[in-house]
């Protein structure tokens, strides 16, 4: 139960469509959120280990939103990792992404799909590097605690509502091209030489 937010790499007053208050409330409120509620949760499962009478089924459900409070703070923080950026993506990263799409366009293409599926809903929009197959893929998740086994993401996309409602309603289409003008491709290329690394 000792986690702490991680700051904000980039001016969120900087961004290009995205508001400096929109960012800033999804940083402190869902993140931070987060964060809190995994210290809060991993603290009870300690109680709980101590105490030889707590039911296994409330010990199951401190389990279940562990792994949820889990996936959250890394998403979020993977998420607020790769914007500030200009939002162009250098030879090298396009290149990749070619090999394992057909061709940059496809790839983005695909991804922008995946996540206007997911608008006025939940979810997150991932492309990631599966260990187990060696290939780069787009995941669409549902939530937190569900994503692809073996995989590393690369590149992060939120799409649940606070992520952008405050800026442009229920306009996702609008949020994903905004998204795409502030990726921070340095990190995604960085995520993506340490996964081939394994």
């Amino acid at each position: 139960g000792k986690h702490t937010p991680k700051p904000l790499r980039f001016n969120p007053a900087k961004l290009t469509g995205l508001s400096e208050r929109l960012i800033t409330s999804h940083w402190e409120n869902n993140y931070q959120g987060s964060v809190r509620g995994l210290n809060t949760i991993e603290t009870r499962l300690a109680a709980a280990m101590a105490d030889p009478d707590f039911p296994p089924v409330a010990y199951a459900g401190l389990k279940r939103e562990e792994l949820h409070r889990t996936g959250s703070v890394v998403l979020h923080e993977l998420y607020f990792e790769n914007l500030g950026g200009s939002g162009e993506a250098a030879a090298t990263e396009r290149e990749a992404i070619a090999q394992a799409f057909g061709s940059f366009e496809d790839w983005e293409r695909e991804f922008r799909r995946i996540g206007a599926g997911l608008g006025g809903g939940s979810g997150w929009v991932v492309l990631g590097f599966n260990l187990h197959t060696r290939q780069l893929e787009n995941y669409w998740m549902a939530d937190h605690a569900h994503g692809p086994a073996a995989t590393v993401p690369i590149l992060v996309m939120d799409m649940y509502e606070h992520s952008y409602q405050m800026d442009y309603g229920a306009a996702a289409a609008k949020y994903i091209d905004a998204f795409f003008q502030n990726i921070q491709w340095e990190s995604v290329s960085a995520r993506l030489a340490g996964a081939r690394a394994i």
